[in-house]
């Protein structure tokens, strides 16, 4: 079978953090012989080398190439190019992990859509993604129609034709940027790519240490001389104009702007970030025209424009205002509907946490002259903001904590302004409602709420919250497709967040009440605090010494009032003992989950009757409890020799 995708992983001493590396690429759902995974050992100087001549031996899609150490990761990728025998080529670092479906879904993809270059969804773990590339699949895109020049790393699956056609290898050598050069060219040349937004494909991953390549502080001379190259490659392929200050405004925007701006460049010592902005001043003197930055948004444009006059002592002083200012969002309803769940909430920016305000009858104005001080680029960027209002969006994402993978929500929002200060000034709030359906999320895990805003000169993310405890919503636990999601509040900060993994007294079932189950015949019924949308089959579990049976339920909405009704049909009622039910609210999952219920079932002449948990004898508890205190005295008593150890 020919190697549909050959995987090129270089390698530097990456210690214990390659093996997620390994385990999902161990784990990947495409065929064993239809991939290939190739490490480029670049002179390592740990126990690595080793670690991986022992996985090539015993793993035959496993493959180890070592070479003396190069510097940095173009050449390693190049080796690996050269030696790979897939129809695509993908990159992945060797502290970064794939999706167990990753390379099966990307060159599916790629094949159906005849593409040169597949991007697939990104999750950060601790580090920034591309998340507006990833709103949606793009089967089609170009750097015109998508922001494809949102994503420059090299973590991407190409065609190995198209890199051998086209003549495109790594920059070697101990530089930066390597991947901006390769992946610029790759994107202007190709005749199509297709970005995959519907599974997260590649998880992007900063260290505990903060040891990757991409986190070490860098020399700024060099660091801009080699992105210099970058725009050369965008010099090459287009004509000057419009797409090419689209092009360029990416490297001022992130590679230069975002550097100079708030707490980022508030966190650098002085004499750093003096040289930072000294490089960053050459390259938006000598490559920019004025095309480039007056796409940028306001704040930007300030930044830009103070950097081009070279103006660095007003640069701070305008981080040192725009670090105060940061979204909130705040929860208004989260209820359950039809089978999704619908969170309404307000956003807004805040400065100094109090929220903000900005001029009432403002009217968009050009950047035309550098402001004359930091008091009149604040003055723009508010009029600015309050101008460009109709423009503003309010998101909301669920992000997976274990993950960080996350993923947009169909949003509703209205513009509103409120009027402050006898109608001079006003408020900017986004009023949104949001709707979740929790049969479109993947499964299990817990997902925190996240209210992405874009207003005037920021986008920024903050949690939804918090809300005060006497005013939170607290709807219970739905059942939907199958899958039990419980909305709730975290503590002590009180943020929404979303368990797709909850059971047992988490799900509520501690509420349940005596007087809320009977028993009539074979037939039980039991209230729950549960929202379900309509007829859902359950299983219900009854164990008794060693025993257990098994039986259908039904969950149906309660005919009055909130909550969940459960019926099902109990086995013989000659059944003896005290049985204890449990509920599994997917029975058709691949692992069952079982929520244990706080009630119990005796079996009695002519049936089964409701009676309360079996609580353990007094002889039992008096066990536990001097077993408890002779721990806790054999804990002392060791403490204290290991402290005469010392």
């Amino acid at each position: 079978m020919p190697v549909k995708v050959s995987v090129i992983i270089p390698v530097y001493n990456p210690g214990t953090y390659i093996e997620d590396c390994i385990s999902s690429l161990q784990r990947q759902s495409l065929p064993p012989d239809e991939y290939e995974a190739i490490f480029v050992d670049d002179g390592s100087t740990d126990e690595t080398p080793a670690r991986l001549d022992a996985l090539a031996a015993e793993d035959p899609r496993m493959r180890v190439i070592h070479q003396e150490n190069s510097g940095w990761s173009g050449k390693p990728r190049n080796v690996g190019i050269e030696a790979a025998r897939g129809e695509y080529v993908m990159f992945v670092d060797n502290d970064d992990y794939l999706g167990d479906e990753a390379l099966e879904r990307m060159y599916d993809y790629g094949v159906a859509n005849d593409a040169d270059v597949v991007i697939g969804k990104m999750a950060g773990k601790n580090r920034g993604v591309p998340v507006e590339l990833f709103r949606r699949n793009h089967p089609r895109a170009t750097v015109d129609n998508a922001p494809l020049i949102d994503s420059l790393t090299p973590h991407k699956m190409f065609r190995r034709a198209f890199l051998d056609r086209i003549g495109l290898r790594f920059p070697e050598g101990r530089r930066r940027l390597e991947d901006h050069v390769f992946v610029t060219e790759a994107f202007l040349r190709a005749d199509n790519i297709s970005v995959l937004s519907d599974y997260v494909c590649y998880y992007h991953i900063r260290r505990d240490d903060a040891s990757n390549a991409g986190f070490q502080r860098f020399d700024p001379v060099g660091y801009f001389t080699n992105l210099r190259e970058a725009l050369d490659v965008v010099e090459r392929y287009t004509e000057p104009g419009p797409l090419r200050d689209k092009l360029f405004r990416r490297w001022l925007r992130v590679e230069m702007a975002e550097r100079l701006r708030g707490r980022r460049l508030l966190a650098l010592p002085d004499d750093y970030r003096r040289e930072l902005f000294t490089e960053i001043h050459k390259v938006v003197v000598e490559r920019f025209g004025p095309g480039v930055a007056a796409g940028l948004q306001p704040t930007q444009q300030v930044v830009a424009a103070l950097t081009a006059a070279d103006r660095y002592d007003d640069v701070v002083s305008f981080a040192e205002w725009e670090a105060g200012v940061a979204p909130q969002a705040a929860p208004r309803t989260v209820e359950w509907d039809g089978g999704t769940l619908r969170i309404g909430f307000t956003a807004e920016y805040a400065s100094a946490g109090e929220p903000m305000t900005f001029p009432a009858d403002a009217a968009r104005t050009p950047l035309e002259d550098t402001p004359k001080d930091v008091s009149e680029a604040v003055a723009w960027v508010g009029a600015e903001t309050a101008a460009r209002f109709g423009q503003a969006t309010a998101d909301l994402l669920l992000r997976e904590r274990a993950s960080a993978a996350q993923y947009f929500q169909p949003v509703e929002f209205t513009r509103e302004t409120v009027a402050v200060d006898d109608g001079e000034q006003v408020r900017l709030v986004l009023r949104a409602t949001a709707t979740v359906d929790p049969a479109a999320l993947p499964e299990g895990g817990v997902w925190d709420a996240v209210v992405r805003v874009k207003l005037g000169g920021w986008t920024k993310e903050c949690r939804l919250g918090p809300a005060p405890r006497a005013s939170r919503p607290t709807p219970p636990a739905g059942v939907v497709d199958g899958r039990a999601v419980l909305p709730y509040w975290t503590e002590p900060h009180g943020n929404l967040s979303l368990d797709a993994s909850a059971d047992g007294k988490r799900l509520g079932m501690g509420r349940v009440r005596r007087s809320d189950v009977t028993v009539s015949g074979d037939r039980l019924t039991a209230l729950l605090p549960l929202y379900v949308p309509g007829d859902t089959e359950v299983r219900l579990r009854l164990t008794s010494a060693g025993r257990s049976a098994h039986v259908s339920g039904t969950l149906s909405p309660a005919p009055e009032g909130p909550g969940a009704l459960l019926v099902a049909r109990l086995p013989s009622a000659r059944a003896r003992g005290t049985w204890r039910p449990a509920l599994c609210l997917a029975p058709d999952a691949a692992e069952p989950r079982f929520a244990v219920l706080p009630f119990a079932l005796r079996g009695v002449p002519g049936g089964l009757r409701v009676v309360p948990v079996p609580q353990p004898g007094v002889v039992r508890r008096l066990v536990r409890r001097a077993r408890r205190v002779l721990g806790a005295a054999r804990g002392k008593v060791m403490s204290g020799v290991n402290s005469k150890g010392r």
